[in-house]
């Protein structure tokens, strides 16, 4: 055999050693009984200062063919639902927490055909609907729209005044073409009112009105579900 031969043998002896030696060290480290798993125990130390778990919303979203307060709201912000609400004719279904009856100032209280005095300045008239009766703090949604002036207000005052079911003809608001909703808006009232809805009402020559966060409606018709604790009223400051 030639020594090149030779060293060759001898070569693949030694790599096919050394695959072996390998194997066995594998298959003996694999084949040592190690110490048998041992769980760590639970942490004993002091525990974290964590806030309470959020309590998750039980209104629903819907009542009937119509929505909740909270329901539109959600929908109205939702990346998702936006669409099925923003800009569309919807009911929503509350109790009347409040108005702004009482804020009225006195030049504004008179009836339609007579024009304020100069300077008089006068919010439009509005109604806030909640999901809980009497709950002036929570989510509300303002209603805009069903009468432009509180002179359309007094004049719905004076007509609907002792009446237990509603005239022949409501008072109507030619200017917006509604029709002034009987009884008037009233707290303690629980209301269905339909309209259009969105983040803001557009309608007044006085400037937009706006909601970021619960949006507003802009009235068509309300339905009384229950009536109000006591009618709606104007009262001048002025009289005693």
């Amino acid at each position: 055999m030639s020594a090149r031969r030779l060293a060759t043998s001898v070569l693949a002896i030694v790599a096919v050693t050394a695959g072996l030696g390998a194997v066995a060290a594998v298959t003996t480290a694999c084949s040592n009984s190690d110490e048998a798993y041992k769980a760590t125990p639970a942490y004993s130390g002091r525990k974290p200062n964590l806030p309470p778990i959020p309590s998750l919303p039980t209104t629903p979203i819907n009542v009937g063919d119509a929505y909740t307060v909270y329901g539109a709201g959600h929908q109205l912000r939702s990346e998702i639902h936006s669409s099925e609400v923003s800009g569309k004719d919807v009911s929503i279904v509350g109790y009347i927490t409040r108005t702004n009856l009482a804020d009225a100032p006195d030049c504004a209280i008179h009836p339609v055909g007579k024009s304020d005095a100069d300077g008089c300045k006068s919010p439009i008239p509005t109604f806030w609907i909640s999901d809980t009766k009497g709950d002036t703090k929570g989510q509300a949604i303002q209603v805009l729209g069903w009468a432009r002036n509180f002179a359309v207000v007094y004049d719905s005052v004076q007509k609907y005044k002792g009446l237990t079911d509603p005239p022949k003809e409501l008072v109507k608001d030619e200017q917006w073409s509604v029709d002034v909703p009987f009884p008037l808006p009233a707290v303690g009232a629980k209301v269905k009112v339909t309209g259009k809805y969105g983040f803001s009402f557009g309608r007044s020559s006085t400037g937009m009105v706006s909601d970021p966060e619960m949006g507003v409606l802009t009235y068509a018709h309300l339905e009384t579900l229950e009536p109000p604790t006591a009618p709606a009223t104007l009262v001048k400051k002025g009289s005693s």
